[in-house]
């Protein structure tokens, strides 16, 4: 079975998710170990009650090429075969990245390369668009550049709310996110440039 790492700074909905996913047989895995930034996230609570492995690793005031290599080494203690980004509020250093090359997904609520970093949904609502989403992608150096695996869009509606619509393109991530997190793990594509392409059956 493969082992998932899931790291997060938040409420942890998308964790919720994805553990509800493998429960229902839609997603071949399981989750390792869950590890949080922030000691109070709730997203640890979650892990808690759902009786996995949750570690509490404040980040605050801790320089991060010294960070990350701890966490890197949790990780890697755990055996994880995949890292998932699940409202990680920090940026990885090269190193982390460096030390789990194309194994490190990450879940955003845009269409990228629409809307980058912070507030996707706001920036998105506030800019017009009548096309909204997310997008899961793997991870690089760059701010929310790497190739994209998959993508959920939805129609902007003229009664939306930035609220409304953040709730919206939330439903899409926890549909596409585990879906995405099977088809790495089946390792049944190839990269071509910056495409992930399934590979020919």
């Amino acid at each position: 079975m493969k082992r998932l790492g899931i790291l997060l700074s938040g409420r942890g909905s998308n964790l919720a998710a994805i553990a509800e996913s493998i429960a229902q047989g839609r997603l071949r895995a399981e989750i390792a170990v869950v590890i949080g930034n922030r000691a109070s996230a709730p997203g640890l609570e979650i892990a808690r009650s759902l009786n996995l492995r949750a570690v509490a690793m404040p980040s605050q005031g801790i320089d991060r090429e010294e960070y990350d290599a701890r966490l890197a080494g949790e990780l890697q203690a755990s055996h994880v075969d995949l890292v998932c980004l699940a409202g990680y509020m920090r940026l990885l250093s090269g190193g982390f990245i460096r030390a789990f090359p194309q194994r490190i997904l990450n879940i955003h609520p845009s269409l990228l390369p629409a809307f980058p970093g912070l507030d996707a949904q706001r920036q998105a609502f506030d800019h017009g668009v009548k096309i909204a989403g997310c997008t899961v992608h793997f991870v690089d150096e760059r701010l929310d550049a790497g190739p994209i695996v998959r993508q959920a869009s939805i129609e902007v509606q003229g009664h939306d709310t930035r609220e409304t619509l953040a709730s919206r393109i939330l439903d899409q991530e926890h549909r596409i996110y585990s879906e995405a997190i099977q088809f790495v793990l089946d390792g049944n594509f190839e990269m071509d440039g910056r495409r992930v392409v399934c590979k020919s059956l």
